[in-house]
């Protein structure tokens, strides 16, 4: 990763403590806030790359200062498990990428910061979530990532999401249960109250896995299909080897006619 960034012409700095390991997490919280808020703090860093995702990064949400990110605000680079710190950057208004620096599309993310340019995302119809797609069109701020962790920050970060397109990609950390209760937990809570339309990203690591009778799209059809919004599945974005990164927290138009989401760009 820090030699496609210094190939993109940046200087690449690694925090004092990215490569601690206190069991499955680099170093304690403390450390990990220092180094948060270093690099907020440092007005020669433009951007935050997360290393990885794992665990551990919905124990930093309440320790993060909002004040220095809004002084001076940078996008955090990251997805999976980064989702919870996500909300964090969204409860400020400040813009992230959905994404990783590897892959087929890690180019991308060069663009997204360094050019302002758009990003476009065609469905994949062979996808598993391309069964998924409704019909129809909505425009609004991209919000989101994965399932899990969104569900996971309800009641810990306050954000709205209303007049939002939702992403939503999951990864098999378990079985359907971890997908119904993470659906579930975000409809009842009201976190899906007045979103648009939801773009539906990877569900790969689901393929071919069945819970007495029923898929990963069974659930997802239960628990969206009544949203009434348009749906747009197949999105190659989320636990992938090539998945492509996003802006989220700018505005989009989702359509689900053509398999079409359009983010506009992270900078201006």
């Amino acid at each position: 990763m820090l030699t496609d960034l210094e190939s993109w012409g940046l200087r690449a700095e690694l925090s004092p403590h990215a490569q601690d390991r206190r069991g499955y997490m680099a170093g304690t919280v403390g450390d990990r806030l220092d180094d948060l808020h270093a690099a907020l703090r440092d007005p020669g860093v433009r951007a935050l790359v997360a290393s990885r995702g794992g665990c551990g990064a919905l124990r930093l949400v309440h320790g993060i200062d909002r004040r220095v990110l809004e002084l001076d605000p940078k996008p955090l680079v990251g997805y999976s498990d980064i989702t919870a710190l996500h909300q964090v950057w969204r409860r400020s208004g400040v813009p992230v990428v959905h994404g990783a620096v590897h892959g087929a599309h890690r180019d991308l993310v060069r663009e997204q910061l360094l050019d302002a340019a758009p990003t476009t995302v065609h469905s994949d119809p062979g996808a598993l979530s391309a069964d998924l797609t409704t019909t129809g069109t909505a425009t609004g701020d991209l919000v989101g990532g994965n399932l899990e962790l969104l569900a996971r920050t309800v009641g810990v970060v306050e954000v709205s999401w209303q007049r939002c397109i939702l992403l939503l990609e999951a990864n098999r950390a378990a079985g359907l249960g971890m997908v119904d209760r993470a659906l579930t937990q975000l409809r009842l809570s009201g976190a899906l109250d007045g979103v648009v339309g939801v773009a539906i990203g990877s569900t790969e690591e689901f393929t071919g896995f069945t819970d007495r009778g029923w898929n990963v799209l069974d659930t997802l059809h239960d628990l969206l299909d009544d949203l009434g919004v348009p749906l747009l599945g197949g999105l190659p974005m989320g636990h992938l080897d090539d998945p492509v990164p996003v802006p989220l927290g700018v505005p989009a138009v989702l359509d689900a006619d053509s398999g079409r989401l359009t983010v506009q760009p992270l900078v201006r």
